[in-house]
């Protein structure tokens, strides 16, 4: 049976979908990734039995650039690391990692994600009872951490489409974006990146069908 996929609101001032290529500066895609759109599905609500499949982000405000330097740190921060530091006496100092970079981020953004909930293989659930208690969260501003947009201090807000916004009026071809990244197994610490050819037609980027697994 066919049910239409869910839909939010999301906006906020400052996001950065950034380009994996870009090895240390760090420059954003002009439009939210769908992998980023799905990460603010999950912040709302997420449970072991689906996952959430994008169909569309309608781009409903203009696409404006600003650069900015941040401070960052070198490394990464891992379970592994820190058990060493703890078992050799050793702190860790920021100051002593940290760096400065330049970020080509957007600002005052705003777009609707269109998604559908996904059933994983032996869930026996329906796939409405996820959408319902999707939208109910929605509905009463919840969520289990709070949406980012690209980068965690680039808070997100997020409340259901009133029905009158307009999707902007531009046609483009985007290049390659980012879909996702898939782990080889549970506990894989590093992902391989897929890629699709994006395009943005009437302020909608459509999310190909077949980049996602079929299911029986």
């Amino acid at each position: 049976m066919y049910y239409p996929p869910v839909e939010v609101k999301v906006w906020g001032d400052l996001a950065c979908f950034t380009r994996p290529e870009m090895k240390v500066e760090r420059a954003s895609y002009p439009v939210m990734t769908p992998s980023a759109a799905r990460g603010v599905l999950e912040a709302i609500f997420w449970k072991p039995e689906f996952q959430w499949e994008v169909r569309e982000i309608r781009v409903l405000r203009p696409i404006r650039y600003f650069s900015m330097l941040r401070n960052e740190v070198k490394s990464r921060a891992s379970y592994r690391r820190a058990q060493q530091r703890i078992k050799g006496g050793e702190g860790y100092f920021a100051d002593e990692d940290r760096t400065q970079r330049h970020t080509l981020a957007l600002r005052d953004v705003a777009y609707i994600i269109t998604a559908d909930v996904a059933l994983r293989p032996g869930v026996n659930e329906e796939a409405t009872k996820f959408r319902d208690q999707f939208r109910r969260r929605v509905e009463h501003g919840q969520c289990y951490i709070v949406p980012y947009l690209g980068c965690r201090e680039f808070a997100a807000h997020f409340a259901e489409p009133d029905g009158k916004e307009q999707p902007l009026d531009l046609t483009e071809d985007l290049g390659l974006m980012l879909f996702d990244l898939k782990y080889q197994g549970a506990g894989s610490s590093r992902g391989e990146p897929y890629f699709f050819m994006a395009r943005l037609e009437h302020g909608i980027l459509r999310v190909p069908p077949a980049l996602y697994p079929r299911r029986v």
